[in-house]
């Protein structure tokens, strides 16, 4: 497979990271939930263009913001030697907003350098599925797929599928991984504090499933009594508060608009810091991951997140590999108060591309989204198997690949994860997000953290909020 790393940015050179995961880092997507990262030297280009393999029938050109599905996409080239076509992979970090101006100009240029297969993330997903660039997407009935009774087949999960479908109904982007979120917890602190670490326990004591937070601001005040923080960062919560939110940042009119949950953010974050239920870090900081490993200002009793948090985040910042080291091992899964999901990558076909491209196309993206046997992406992403050597497991799309896998990791004490996010990807919620939703995240998580830390009262943090909205990206209240 040929790759083209462009490192771009506007008019000037950047860095390009490439990083393996679907999360959002906090408010910007640029930390994907990753492990493996590599960064290519800023101004550093290579630029493949050759004509095909020799008995080939053409190229592929595919567009990612990370290596990660240019790599399953190397993988079952290899394994299917008679696909028929090369692949060349274009691959622009998301840092900075590089990704999605590079991608827009790649699809509006057209020609045979256009993307014909290409990637968008949940912070801008809707920008393609549904929003300005969604001309573009070929809906994947005209792949040739039996859309309603393979995504039934599959069981996907259907916040998934939401943000996927685009404004006429029809589904025009899907993905491998589900991202849904539960509470990651710390056994030994469960055992101290609670008398149990048994996570259907756990689940109860924090309200899990319940729609509310209150039982959950109970136990940080048990915890508080011992010193403990029941979270690392006011970002641990945001994420169950953002996408389980009721509506999104945009009303009817494109007018911004703060959904009621998301203003009382506000005032969750200034008790996580007046209460000491949180240390005060913030997400994808060195103080964070100080939490996971202990060794932060004080314990912390959990996170909130998907699977990828767990495979890409605390597990290499446990500081262990095995049980006994560091906090590995020391960890379980339970259920949420509030259904939530984080992150994402959803695979959108060009409808421009060349006609005779299609059914290879179609064939790359029904492996990686759709097939749910054995032989499919997902059953072996969820087990660890897709690579040699790789055994990382994972939460993916399909709850019939999920049924039929195992979830048990070392990492949570022999805990089969699949039991708790199987749920938790149908107890999320795919009907509140915007095209926006990257960049007046991080303004008005700006906002919160200086009203937490007293630098402003609340009414002045609500002001300058819709101020700096409406004079950065022109969206007025």
């Amino acid at each position: 497979m040929k790759k083209r790393v462009l490192a771009m940015a506007l008019t000037t050179c950047m860095a390009v990271s490439m990083l393996a995961g679907c999360g959002s880092s906090g408010d910007s997507s640029a930390a994907s939930g990753a492990a493996a990262a590599s960064t290519a030297d800023s101004g550093n280009t290579e630029s493949q263009s050759a004509a095909p393999s020799e008995g080939k029938k053409g190229t592929i050109n595919l567009w990612a913001f990370t290596e990660e599905v240019p790599n399953m996409v190397n993988q079952y080239i290899t394994e299917h030697p008679d696909f028929g076509y090369d692949v060349n992979a274009t691959i622009i970090a998301t840092t900075e907003g590089a990704y999605q101006p590079a991608l827009d100009a790649a699809l509006q240029a057209g020609g045979s350098e256009q993307p014909d297969l290409y990637c968008a993330e949940a912070a801008f997903v809707l920008k393609y599925s549904k929003g300005e660039m969604e001309s573009y997407a070929m809906p994947y009935a005209d792949l040739g797929f039996d859309v309603d009774a393979d995504i039934t087949q599959a069981q996907l999960a259907q916040y998934a599928v939401d943000i996927g479908t685009n404004s006429s109904g029809q589904v025009d982007a899907l993905g491998y991984q589900a991202t849904g979120g539960c509470f990651i917890y710390r056994r030994s602190i469960a055992k101290e504090v609670f008398g149990t670490d048994d996570p259907a326990e756990v689940s109860e004591i924090i309200g899990a499933g319940s729609g509310s937070f209150d039982k959950f601001w109970e136990a940080a005040k048990t915890l508080a009594d011992k010193n403990i923080a029941i979270v690392s960062s006011d970002g641990d919560v945001w994420h169950a508060i953002e996408n389980s939110s009721e509506s999104g940042w945009l009303d009817a009119d494109g007018k911004l608009f703060i959904d009621p949950a998301r203003e009382k953010f506000l005032d969750i974050s200034k008790d996580l810091t007046d209460n000491g239920w949180s240390t005060q870090s913030q997400d994808w900081q060195d103080a964070w991951f100080a939490d996971m490993k202990g060794e932060g200002a004080k314990p912390v009793f959990g996170f909130f997140g998907p699977a990828w948090l767990i495979n890409y985040t605390l597990a290499p910042n446990c500081g262990g590999s095995a049980v006994g080291e560091g906090t590995y091992g020391d960890w379980a899964v339970c259920n949420s108060p509030i259904g939530f999901f984080w992150g994402g990558t959803w695979l959108m076909a060009n409808k421009n591309m060349d006609a005779e491209k299609v059914a290879a196309v179609a064939e790359l993206i029904h492996w990686i989204t759709l097939d749910c046997t054995e032989e499919g992406l997902q059953y072996r992403w969820a087990n660890g198997t897709l690579y040699e050597g790789n055994s990382t497991k994972d939460a993916v799309a399909s709850t019939t690949v999920m049924n039929m896998s195992d979830g048990t990791l070392d990492f949570l004490g022999g805990q089969d994860m699949f039991e708790y996010f199987i749920p938790a990807n149908a107890y999320a919620n795919g009907k509140n997000l915007t095209p926006f939703d990257e960049s007046i995240n991080s303004r008005w998580r700006d906002q919160v953290r200086a009203y937490a830390a007293g630098e402003k009262d609340r009414d002045a943090a609500i002001k300058d909020f819709k101020q700096i909205v409406s004079d950065e990206l022109g969206i007025d209240y």
